[in-house]
């Protein structure tokens, strides 16, 4: 395995938070999410705001690790990159790339990624391989 690159990123929640407390939370969810993770999104029934708040803060996180992770082969943009959290089968997070120019699809090899929150903070890191020939 060869590594392409790493990408790391840390987001605080209130941050996401005050731009959802403005009344920007659709606008900003349409800005940033993935078809799949907007499906999620309004699917979710949130019980509460920081929960929101959360949901958008590691797709925030995790995208912009993997956009550092990517680049300069690749530049995503964010409805481009999908994050799966953990699954009920027990599956571990992955996120998947689906590039607007398919040749992009081939000069990016297997992603793997990790996320971790405690109180008002996400981190995420993501490590990209090189494509296998």
């Amino acid at each position: 395995m060869a590594i392409l690159g790493i990408g790391v990123d840390l987001v605080h929640i209130p941050r996401i938070a005050a731009i959802l407390a403005r009344g920007k939370s659709e606008r900003f969810a349409c800005r940033i999410l993935s078809k799949d993770e907007y499906l999620q999104w309004q699917s979710s029934g949130f019980p509460s705001q920081t929960q929101r708040a959360q949901f958008l803060a590691v797709r925030w996180s995790v995208k912009e690790a993997a956009f550092k992770a990517m680049y300069p082969v690749v530049r995503p943009s964010w409805k481009e990159v999908t994050y799966y959290g953990i699954s009920n089968g027990g599956q571990k997070p992955y996120i998947t790339y689906q590039p607007g120019v398919p040749v992009n699809a081939e000069r990016i090899g297997k992603m793997h990624v990790s996320v971790s929150h405690d109180g008002d903070y996400v981190y995420s890191s993501v490590i990209v391989e090189e494509p296998v020939e």
